[in-house]
C-alpha cells in the first residue's frame, strides 16, 4: 500500500483542521484540570479521608495494610519492599477506590449544578397548524384551509 505526497498533503490539512477547531484543544485543558482535580482529590482521600477513617477504627494506617507473599512478616510495607518482598497491598486498593468514588461524586455534583445553570431556549409558539380535514400545514390564523376550501374552527368562534 503505497501513500502518495498528495494524500498526504490533504491529511496533514484535514489534521491541522481537527487539531486547531477546538476538538483537540478542548480535550487537552480537559485532560490537564482532571490530572489536577484527580491529585486534589487524592490528597483530600490521603491526607484527611483516610486518617479520619483510622481515627474511627483505631489508628489503623491502611498503608500498611498488605499481605506478604513470600510468607515473611513485615511490620510495614516500607520495611516489605526494602527486603524485595511481593506485596498484595489491598490497602493501598481501599485507599484508590475511595478515591475514585470521591471523584467520581465530585464530578456528579459538578455536572449536577452545571445542568441547573443552563437556561432551556423560550418555547416558540406555533406558527402553524394542521388542517382538520386534509391534514395540511397552514398558518395558525387561518379560517379556511387553502388546499380543501374546508371552513376552520377558530378559537373565538366554536365549531
Amino acid at each position: 500500500m503505497r501513500i502518495h505526497r498528495k494524500e498526504l498533503i490533504i491529511m496533514w490539512k484535514d489534521f491541522k483542521k481537527f487539531a486547531i477547531q477546538g476538538n483537540v484543544m478542548d480535550l487537552a485543558i480537559g485532560v490537564i484540570i482532571g490530572g489536577a482535580f484527580g491529585k486534589i482529590v487524592t490528597s483530600l482521600v490521603n491526607d484527611v479521608i483516610m486518617p479520619l477513617i483510622s481515627l474511627l477504627t483505631g489508628k489503623m494506617d491502611f498503608t500498611n495494610l498488605f499481605i506478604s507473599l513470600d510468607g515473611s512478616n513485615y511490620q510495614t510495607l516500607a520495611e516489605a519492599a526494602e527486603n524485595g518482598a511481593a506485596t498484595l497491598n489491598y490497602g493501598m486498593f481501599i485507599s484508590t477506590v475511595i478515591d475514585f468514588f470521591l471523584i467520581a461524586l465530585s464530578i456528579f455534583l459538578v455536572i449536577r449544578q452545571i445542568n441547573k445553570l443552563k437556561t432551556e431556549p423560550p418555547k416558540k409558539e406555533p406558527t402553524t397548524k394542521k388542517c382538520d380535514f386534509c391534514i395540511t400545514e397552514i398558518p395558525i390564523k387561518a379560517t379556511r384551509c387553502p388546499n380543501c376550501t374546508s371552513v376552520l374552527e377558530t378559537e373565538d368562534q366554536p365549531a
